[in-house]
């Protein structure tokens, strides 16, 4: 089993920047992709962005050239280094940690909130 906790969200004004965090603890040994998501009210939950065990990365368009995700294997740890936000990047961003293959080893954070200002 696998448990994810996130850390780093807030109030930011439009054009700042976080970072978040997911510590993973437990064996990870059969995750292969580890990923955020968001989820705006009244939206669907939506990729963010991805980074597979071997380090390819993969972003959704809008957020492509301001957030950059990327791990701390040493640490169990994956991050989101989001900047120049906008306040259609409000919503509650949650770690997962899956493996693609294995559909039992899927694993979500409790989800930490993010809101830009204008």
């Amino acid at each position: 089993q696998v448990q994810l906790v996130e850390s780093g969200g807030g109030l930011v004004q439009a054009g700042g920047s976080l970072r978040l965090s997911c510590v993973a603890s437990g064996s990870i040994n059969s995750i292969n992709t580890m990923g955020w998501y968001r989820q705006a009210p009244g939206k669907q939950r939506e990729l963010v962005a991805r980074i597979t065990s071997g380090g390819s990365t993969d972003y959704r368009d809008s957020v492509k050239g301001r957030f950059t995700i990327s791990r701390d294997i040493a640490k169990n740890t994956v991050y989101l280094q989001m900047n120049s936000l906008k306040p259609e990047d409000t919503a509650v961003y949650y770690c997962n940690f899956k493996n693609i293959y294995v559909r039992k080893y899927d694993y979500w954070g409790q989800g930490t909130q993010v809101t830009v200002s204008t």
